[in-house]
């Protein structure tokens, strides 16, 4: 997907192309429309990267009991193998 803004609309802001991927990617991360990693390929950091842009922006991690036991599925599988 491709999405243009006219420079226009954006005159004034200061917003980068780079903020504005940022932006973009935390806000699909907090309404959990994308995962942590997916939003953090939008924003074209690392995860660790993203996630300190998360913190510094005082914007929690989403981590619940699904989470936990799919990790728990993982490290149990790991061991297995």
């Amino acid at each position: 997907m491709l999405i243009e803004v006219e420079d226009e609309q954006l005159r004034g802001t200061g917003l980068t192309e780079a903020e504005a991927r940022v932006d973009f990617a935390v806000g699909l991360f907090t309404e959990r429309r994308v995962t942590l990693g997916r939003a953090a390929g939008i924003a074209r950091l690392t995860q660790l990267e993203f996630q300190r842009e998360l913190g510094r922006r005082g914007i929690p991690i989403h981590y619940d009991l699904e989470d936990l036991q799919a990790d728990v599925r993982k490290l149990a599988a790991l061991r297995g193998a």
